[in-house]
């Protein structure tokens, strides 16, 4: 594991604390923006979409990933790298491919930092 890799969102027992419930702390703020700093690229996001797509306990093939995009094998393997770092994924080398897949639990972690509380008798 890199020295750099960041906590996955969650770990912690406030894992899923919606941001309208209370104000961040420093730390916490801290951590969400590194995780929000890697999804705020085009290439990470489609590079996290194409890898959740594949459901629950599905994987992607890096091969796969680079033919998708007209950049360079190791710009898109730093892109992944940036995602691993950032908690968001992880992979396994198989041979000379390496294949990735979304951390159980990650997306809906995310999805309940986002939601607000609805309000009693407001309707749409």
């Amino acid at each position: 594991m890199s020295n750099q890799e960041l906590e996955v969102i969650g770990q912690d027992a406030g894992c899923c604390e919606s941001l309208a419930a209370a104000p961040l702390d420093e730390e916490r703020a801290g951590e969400l923006a590194k995780v929000f700093k890697a999804l705020g690229d085009p290439v990470r996001l489609r590079l996290l979409s194409m890898i959740a797509s594949r459901g629950e306990n599905g994987e992607v093939c890096v091969c796969e990933l680079t033919l998708a995009f007209e950049l360079s094998q190791p710009t898109i393997s730093h892109h992944l790298k940036l995602l691993r770092q950032a908690g968001l994924i992880d992979c396994e080398r198989r041979g000379t491919w390496v294949y990735y897949w979304v951390l159980p639990g990650v997306l809906d972690q995310l999805a309940s930092l986002l939601v607000t509380p609805q309000s009693a008798g407001v309707t749409a």
